[in-house]
Formats: C-alpha cells, sequence, structure tokens
C-alpha cells in the first residue's frame, strides 16, 4: 500500500516532524488543496489542525499553488515556489504538479495552526539517527 509522509511544521517551536501514513488511513486528504485546513484526529494527533502548504509526487516534482488540479504541467517561472532565480529577471520552465492532493502525491508539507492537548514529540514517534544504527553495525 503506498505511504504518504507527513511533514508537519511547528512555528511556535521552529522543529518539522514527519510522519509515514497509508493512504487508506489519511484518504480524508486526497482532494484537499494547498491552502486547506486539515483535523489531523483520525490519524492520533487529537485536536491538531494543520494548513497544507505543498508536496511532493512520486516522481520529485513539487506541487504549485496556483496550477488547478491534479495535472502535471511544464510552466514558466520567475519565483519562488519552484523556482528560486540566481540573477534578477531568470526565468526558467519547470514540470509542476497541481495544487490538489491526489494518489500520486508522496509527500504533503503543512504547519499547525491548532494545536492539542499534548506536544507533538509525544505524539509522534522519533526516528532513529542513521550515526546510531552505524555504530550497532560495528
Amino acid at each position: 500500500m503506498p505511504v504518504f509522509k507527513l511533514v508537519i511544521s511547528d512555528p511556535e517551536t521552529r522543529k518539522a516532524y514527519q510522519l509515514e501514513v497509508d493512504q487508506s488511513k489519511a484518504a480524508f486528504l486526497i482532494g484537499k488543496k494547498i491552502g486547506d485546513e486539515a483535523d489531523l484526529s483520525p490519524l492520533g494527533l487529537s485536536g491538531y489542525v494543520v494548513k497544507i502548504t505543498g508536496g511532493t509526487d512520486k516522481d520529485g516534482f513539487p506541487m504549485h499553488p496556483n496550477i488547478e488540479g491534479t495535472v502535471k504541467k511544464k510552466v514558466l517561472l520567475s519565483g519562488p515556489p519552484c523556482f528560486h532565480p540566481e540573477r534578477k529577471g531568470q526565468r526558467r520552465k519547470k514540470t509542476v504538479r497541481g495544487n490538489t492532493i491526489s494518489p500520486d502525491i508522496v509527500q504533503i508539507n503543512c504547519k499547525v495552526v491548532k494545536k492539542g492537548e499534548k506536544p507533538l514529540e509525544e505524539l509522534i514517534p522519533k526516528k532513529e539517527k542513521k550515526e546510531e544504527e552505524k555504530k550497532e553495525k560495528k
């Protein structure tokens, strides 16, 4: 089953947390657009409401808020998001994904709008660092 990587940023603590969720559990997110708010109670984060800020599809193309739907398009960009020019006036044609979440989306970026009772540190299990895994192998 495909998996969503939900990257939840907390503006108060300035930390981001990554949560991997099956698409079957996160089906309520499909069809939402960039800028929409979602309640994360079905994922075990009771009381948390987040605002969707972007994402990436399975091929690595970023979501763009001005492209409607779930399509992939080549668009001429002159600034962020999806393109950061090195010189003034620079433009580039880039492939981007639309602003609606579909099953092709792999990563969803969002920020906390309303906090729950427990902090995110307690609710989201912390991943072990790769350095610790290397030490255990030796």
